[in-house]
């Protein structure tokens, strides 16, 4: 059968997260004000007040062999108050940084889109606003976290929820018991904060996760209940996974001991997602620690599946010059540059000159999908892709 192949145990042993993962608050508190000081003591020194902020990019980032995660470099910047260019950037920071300390403070928590009102207003005497648009302040909340080595959480600023689950598993979730076999067809919709003082298990039946790219991929698997069939968690992250379904996925690996399985389209952006739930992401590079997924196996949908799967050529979907070029790039990670099963993969893909997305599959027929293509692949280790 399908689901023991995938590995796991039923009716483990449920664990309950690892010490200093709760939201928390005290020890961001303590940064923030720390950061405050050091710009207070600056001025009162006549020097130029400056906040340094870890460069989020390709460049100051590298690859752990050992931990198979990505990592931040220690590269800088220096955001400073006498300069031209980075005189709002810099009190755009601190403003942002207070306003999470009034949320500490008072024992509330923010949406980031919350978080973006309440820092705009116009600076008084001028026509200057402090923020023009959520674009200028979402990144400033990142830049924070990564200054003060906190998470968003601990700074008391969530996201929107996006992503939903199914399987029998009984979580907790803000001391609500919910079976998660038992929700609807809407299913468990995963929220922003899945820390284990929000998060708890209480009891979990699965054998795997299956991790699919989209609600409506998702809710066909759900439709068709192959979570009760095979004894899995399917979920789902609304293409690219939000923070906390990421997290969450972690937790279920690295907690229940659950294998996951990764079922994207089969095109670069694809590719992408799973190189974002297995080694973490180059923008988030400082959060791979508790979000990446190094032992996470990409089930498909393979380049060699159109012909491994009599499809048709109503399934093809022509790449363009911008997919062309991103497949290039992802081959040329340094995680996927020594392995020559994504770089056959990857040439694969090119040589066909077509993208397909899962729903390909469908054209076989309407359980197809989840009768015997996932099964198929989930039996044969041979066509996973690490």
């Amino acid at each position: 059968m399908a689901s023991k192949q995938a590995g796991g145990r039923a009716g483990r042993g449920v664990g309950r997260g690892a010490p200093g993962s709760r939201r928390g608050g005290d020890g961001a508190a303590l940064k923030l004000e720390a950061l405050a000081q050091k710009v207070v003591e600056m001025a009162r020194a006549q020097e130029d007040p400056a906040v340094q902020i870890p460069i989020r990019a390709l460049s100051n980032v590298s690859f752990n062999e050992e931990k198979r995660h990505i990592e931040m470099g220690d590269a800088q910047q220096s955001r400073n108050f006498f300069n031209y260019g980075q005189a709002k950037r810099f009190m755009q920071t601190l403003l942002v940084g207070s306003k999470c300390k009034d949320l500490i403070a008072s024992g509330k928590t923010a949406s980031i889109r919350q978080i973006y009102y309440l820092s705009k207003h116009t600076i008084k005497g001028t026509n200057e606003k402090t923020f023009d648009d959520q674009s200028e302040s979402d990144p400033v909340i990142e830049d924070l976290e990564v200054a003060l080595d906190a998470l968003r959480e601990e700074l008391h600023v969530f996201a929107s929820n996006r992503g939903n689950l199914v399987g029998p598993i009984t979580l907790v979730d803000a001391g609500s018991t919910l079976d998660c076999a038992a929700m609807g067809s809407a299913g468990y919709a995963v929220p922003s904060i899945v820390e284990a003082d929000v998060v708890q298990f209480k009891k979990c039946q699965a054998r795997f996760v299956l991790h699919v790219e989209k609600d409506t991929v998702w809710r066909r698997f759900h439709e068709d209940r192959f979570w009760e069939k095979h004894s899995c968690i399917v979920s789902h992250g609304g293409g690219q996974p939000a923070r906390g379904m990421r997290r969450l996925l972690q937790r279920f690996h690295e907690e229940l001991r659950l294998p996951v399985f990764v079922l994207l389209d089969n095109d670069p952006w694809g590719y992408y997602i799973y190189s974002v739930i297995k080694h973490g992401s180059i923008n988030l590079a400082y959060e791979s620690r508790r979000m990446a997924i190094p032992d996470a196996k990409f089930i498909g949908v393979s380049s060699f599946d159109y012909e491994r799967c009599g499809l048709n050529d109503d399934v093809k979907i022509a790449l363009d010059a911008g997919d062309v070029k991103r497949a290039k790039q992802i081959a040329d990670y340094p995680w996927f540059a020594n392995k020559r099963p994504w770089q056959k993969e990857i040439r694969k893909l090119l040589a066909n000159g077509f993208k397909m997305e899962v729903e390909a599959m469908i054209t076989r027929h309407l359980t197809y999908l989840t009768d015997e293509y996932v099964p198929m692949k989930l039996q044969d280790r041979k066509q996973w892709l690490d």
